[in-house]
């Protein structure tokens, strides 16, 4: 046997029992040849579980007490408690503080007009019933603006997911691998069906107030483009510093601990740009490549190309109406001021009538009313982190599994899977497959599809005796 030879089994199992991995068998003339890259075995994306993480999963997760306060809530989880018992995305954890501020005021009013002598706080309760007509229109108000806006942010979302879908099937099904550079080609195509989801991406983070690019979903997406937010973030990106005290404020919904979301960009000392923006220009750059090398043929191909770019700027500059229209302040603050003031004159106006069931009936009664209130403020603004708003983050999971599906195989053939001998072309009406079915003339097979409707009317029918009609 020659020294360029084959491997034999003996052989690799003696090299493996040294502790050496076995080497990648490569012929003679390849080995000779200059030009041939010799590659190692390595998988072509990482095992989940391993040691590279993946940004977008959020399988292998577990409820923790910070999900109680803070969002989206992961709808993949379930819970089987009965709806009314469950914790995880009521709004309750939020109104903790609310409620106990209200107990403390009942209890004060119902107190003094108890213990002090000649003082009787309690008023007639007729003002409820003026006061309430107007705080339920007012709720009902804000709840249905604010239902508006979420709603609308969801279709946002979902035509991004279908548009996305359809550029990448013109990426990977129309453009045309070109003979001499199939490699490059299809390299490039999955760079363009990578900037695919950095759109989505970075889309997310711009709506929540986050313009650079050190966040683990988007950094290795978009580290290869020359964007100006991956200048600021080089240059000198500021990173959020959240203290306990600060998160522990902001999960119990104080204001006066929230901080302003446009922080980040305020303090930046660069131009931050437009990422989104930046990376949808790079995917116009690549459809133009496309059509003017002659990979899409079909004029078609073109125009749907086009059309998905514009409908994604279409997704951007609503996404950003949405977030940048609330519901003007001065709705919000008359609304807020007409709430409170209602749910603090509750204990005057029940004293009369429930005594010490003065303290648990108010707690009761805001619960109800600032539950809604506390509704209608959470989903405002449905791009942000809290418990009631949009997953993003398994949407863009979403995108990313779609383009993983579409470039999982390549294009393909007719022939593939018309001529396939498992096709069953006249399923259900015939078992017989693809080949029977070419073998016959063509007279055969016309026959069969006029026979057809009769066959399906006949097993509709087939438990009536001939002659009766159901009328």
């Amino acid at each position: 046997m020659s020294e360029d030879g084959p491997v034999t089994n003996a052989q690799q199992a003696q090299t493996h029992h040294k502790g050496e991995q076995p080497k990648p068998q490569v012929s003679t003339e390849q080995a000779k040849s200059p030009s041939t890259v010799q590659e190692e075995a390595y998988p072509m994306s990482p095992r989940r579980n391993t040691t590279t993480p993946n940004p977008f999963s959020r399988r292998n997760t577990s409820i923790d007490i910070d999900d109680y306060f803070t969002g989206p809530r992961d709808i993949a989880k379930h819970s089987k408690w009965p709806l009314f018992l469950q914790l995880h995305g009521s709004i309750l954890p939020k109104m903790i503080v609310p409620l106990l501020v209200v107990a403390a005021w009942a209890t004060l009013i119902t107190v003094i007009s108890k213990k002090v002598e000649g003082v009787n706080l309690g008023i007639s309760s007729i003002l409820l019933t003026v006061t309430g007509f107007v705080v339920g229109l007012g709720l009902s108000f804000r709840s249905s603006t604010a239902y508006e806006r979420y709603a609308e942010g969801r279709k946002y979302w979902g035509q991004l997911i279908f548009t996305c879908q359809g550029l990448g099937r013109v990426f990977w099904i129309h453009a045309v691998e070109r003979e001499g550079s199939k490699k490059q080609d299809l390299l490039a195509k999955l760079t363009a069906m990578n900037l695919i989801v950095a759109f989505a991406v970075s889309l997310k983070h711009k709506l929540r107030f986050e313009p650079y690019t050190y966040y683990d979903d988007l950094v290795e997406l978009v580290d290869h483009i020359d964007t100006f937010a991956k200048s600021a973030t080089d240059e000198n990106s500021v990173r959020p510093r959240v203290g306990m005290f600060k998160a522990v404020g902001e999960n119990l919904g104080l204001s006066f601990a929230a901080s302003n979301p446009r922080k980040l960009m305020k303090k930046a000392k660069t131009p931050l740009g437009n990422l989104p923006l930046e990376i949808l220009c790079y995917l116009t750059a690549y459809v133009d490549e496309l059509a003017l090398n002659g990979q899409l043929p079909v004029g078609m191909q073109q125009t749907a190309a086009y059309n998905q770019l514009q409908a994604l700027n279409d997704v951007m500059v609503g996404t950003e109406r949405v977030l940048n229209t609330p519901l003007p302040i001065a709705y919000a603050i008359a609304i807020s001021q007409i709430t409170w003031i209602y749910i603090f004159l509750l204990p005057f106006q029940l004293f009369l009538e429930l005594d010490w069931i003065t303290i648990p009936a108010t707690i009761a009664a805001s619960y109800i009313i600032l539950g809604i209130f506390f509704i209608g403020h959470e989903i405002e603004n449905p791009f942000g982190n809290d418990v009631n708003d949009l997953p993003l983050d398994l949407f863009c999971q979403q995108i990313v599994e779609d383009m993983e599906t579409i470039a999982a195989r390549p294009k393909p053939r007719l022939a593939d899977w018309v001529e396939n001998p498992k096709n069953k072309v006249m399923f259900p009406h015939s078992e017989s497959g693809y080949s029977v079915w070419a073998q016959r003339p063509e007279s055969a097979i016309r026959n069969a599809l006029r026979n057809r409707p009769h066959a399906g009317f006949d097993k509709m029918g087939g438990n009536n005796e001939k002659g009766e009609h159901n009328v």
